[in-house]
């Protein structure tokens, strides 16, 4: 069996109530969700005090607290843990904004916390506000841009995770980016 099918497989069964499965998955997909979390952390400035590792390991906290999810492919589940990671990172860019501008402190714990310029928050902010608008207009293009800015994927992965061919990626891929920039600008 493929290491593609057995991630699969494995997928399934977890989400079918399978503890060992996710405990077999987790080694599977270890490398592919470094991957993804480092291409989110090298856009974070050097002294960031969030860790891959917790990076993924809270993404993967969050999936095992949602609801069960039917798993199609092990590409939808990287697109899902990197979207995880993405509100992650949200979240603390915005807790960092309010602790900025004099909110009251909460309590945080010592693995969660993050510390961003603040106008590396405030862009982080704007983008996922102009992601969000861009989703409700053209969800496939928001998707693109999150998966491939975002989680590291190719053109060719998103060709496989989308059904469409290399050159409809590109297309979308480079008018989601002028979107974009024209609303954050």
């Amino acid at each position: 069996m493929s290491r593609t099918h057995e991630i699969t497989e494995l997928l399934q069964a977890w989400s079918r109530g399978d503890s060992h499965a996710f405990e077999k998955l987790i080694v599977l997909v270890d490398h592919e969700l470094r991957k993804i979390a480092h291409s989110y952390m090298v856009k974070e400035r050097a002294s960031h005090t969030l860790q891959t590792t917790a990076l993924i390991n809270e993404a993967l906290i969050r999936l095992m607290e949602g609801g069960r999810i039917n798993w199609h492919s092990r590409k939808q589940f990287y697109a899902l843990a990197a979207r995880r990671m993405r509100q992650i990172l949200i979240e603390h860019a915005r807790a960092q904004l309010a602790s900025k501008r004099g909110a009251r402190a909460e309590h945080v714990e010592v693995d969660e916390a993050i510390s961003l310029p603040k106008e590396t928050s405030e862009e982080l902010i704007m983008l996922d506000a102009a992601l969000t608008k861009l989703a409700k207009i053209d969800e496939r293009k928001a998707m693109i841009v999150e998966y491939r800015y975002f989680a590291g994927f190719t053109i060719e992965d998103l060709a496989d995770i989308f059904n469409v061919g290399r050159s409809t990626i590109e297309r979308e891929w480079r008018l989601a980016r002028s979107w974009l920039k024209r609303e954050m600008t």
